[in-house]
């Protein structure tokens, strides 16, 4: 039987029921004492509560550190991303896999990833995509997160012979996601890379902000017996900010819903531009592109503000960075390169002085609870399908830097019809 092993968690049992229109939500949740005491999260501190537009699963966890679906300040996502990352113990057999899921956390496994390098700078970093790539022959597997909304996952090798040997002969697996409840979409990962060839995984470390799987004495039995039996041999690791268990109750006679056709791997007519290695492909270095996306959005400003050569201290005092779906990483590095040069973080440029980093998305989420706005849109990868900017008001921002990996035209015209609107492409 594997191993199982979660970080230590604190005594102290919080309650909290929510309601939502399709039913209520029960959680039982404690903070997790591996931290430090200045690094000690709260629900409150973690996250807000919506209905999804899904007949699989009615709610939704709402992340107030991802920069998904709340603007954030990349300075309070940049501390998420590290004191998850110093959880993972420093002892760990190399090769080292960082696998983020598509398409919420592939910023918050570069972010793991990136900060896991102090100690691991031969980790490599490797996201799964719903965005299939022109050059298919470098497929490497799929797998299925059957709870999803977009239940189809792909995952690419590396064209580098080097990369992929390292690849294949990782001995650890640290997958990272937003939140886990079964474990049953690590278990199908798991399952599908060893199929691929990664015949060497020997430990498991699902890394997440927070596990709802804990203390639910009947799921964790049951996920013990599903992890010993579909992954033999393989010692699995949990490491959390906050743990807990959910139960979810049905309100009486709820309306049906429909939810929008958004699971779909297709490659979409815009071509993606070369916005550098973020993870899609095997890669060590995820700040590749970054500088040449930074001159882009230099070039692109003093064009929109007829100010030239680029001065930082042209910049307006409320900037709102926005990713696009999966292309998230290097518009976050963005957004961080913004808080710093702006002074933000410490209100040195001005008092009033707001950078904050959010991304447009294809989850379909109800108005209500977390989800105070909704725009929606046609997608920039000529899919077909809606795309949402939630809790984003464009008013309420001096200017709102759409960053994209396709060309500024493949952008719905209800954003390039904003005059406060800079899209930034490759």
């Amino acid at each position: 039987m594997p191993k199982i092993k979660n970080n230590a968690i604190s005594h102290n049992i919080h309650k909290q029921s929510i309601t939502l229109p399709r039913g209520k939500l029960d959680l039982t949740y404690q903070t997790n004492s591996a931290l430090d005491n200045d690094a000690t999260y709260q629900l409150e501190d973690l996250l807000g509560f919506a209905q999804r537009i899904n007949p699989k699963r009615a709610f939704l966890f709402v992340s107030k550190v991802l920069g998904r679906h709340i603007p954030v300040a990349p300075s309070t996502m940049r501390n998420a991303f590290t004191d998850l990352a110093n959880l993972v113990p420093s002892d760990l057999p190399e090769p080292i896999l960082v696998i983020g899921m598509a398409e919420t956390a592939v910023g918050l496994s570069a972010g793991v990833h990136q900060a896991l390098q102090t100690r691991y700078p031969n980790a490599l970093l490797l996201n799964s995509t719903r965005h299939a790539q022109h050059n298919s022959e470098t497929l490497l597997t799929t797998f299925s997160e059957d709870h999803s909304h977009a239940s189809q996952h792909l995952i690419y090798q590396s064209a580098d012979k080097a990369t992929q040997e390292q690849l294949l002969a990782s001995k650890t697996l640290i997958m990272v996601d937003d939140e886990a409840s079964t474990g049953n979409t690590c278990v199908n990962v798991v399952t599908a890379l060893r199929s691929a060839g990664l015949s060497q995984l020997g430990q498991v470390h699902l890394t997440t902000l927070v596990d709802w799987s804990l203390n639910q004495n009947q799921d964790a039995a049951d996920m013990e017996d599903t992890i010993s039996t579909r992954l033999p041999n393989i010692d699995f690791y949990r490491h959390h900010l906050l743990s807990g268990a959910w139960q979810w109750t049905d309100a009486p006679n709820p309306e049906p819903i429909t939810m929008p056709s958004v699971d779909t791997t297709e490659a979409g007519s815009q071509p993606l531009g070369n916005t550098g290695n973020w993870g899609r492909f095997p890669t060590l270095d995820i700040t590749d592109g970054f500088n040449n996306y930074l001159a882009k959005f230099q070039s692109a400003f003093t064009r929109f503000s007829g100010q030239a050569p680029f001065d930082k201290e042209q910049l307006p005092e409320r900037i709102l960075v926005l990713g696009s779906n999966e292309f998230v990483w290097v518009p976050f590095l963005l957004a961080e390169w913004l808080e710093q040069n702006t002074g933000s973080q410490n209100n040195s440029h001005s008092d009033s002085q707001t950078v904050k980093f959010s991304a447009l998305t294809r989850s379909p989420i109800a108005l209500g609870g977390a989800i105070t706005t909704m725009l929606s849109f046609h997608d920039n990868y000529g899919l077909g399908m809606t795309n949402f900017a939630y809790n984003v008001e464009p008013s309420d921002w001096d200017l709102i830097v759409l960053c994209v990996e396709t060309a500024s035209d493949s952008v719905d015209e209800i954003w390039q019809g904003l005059d406060n609107v800079l899209v930034v492409s490759p």
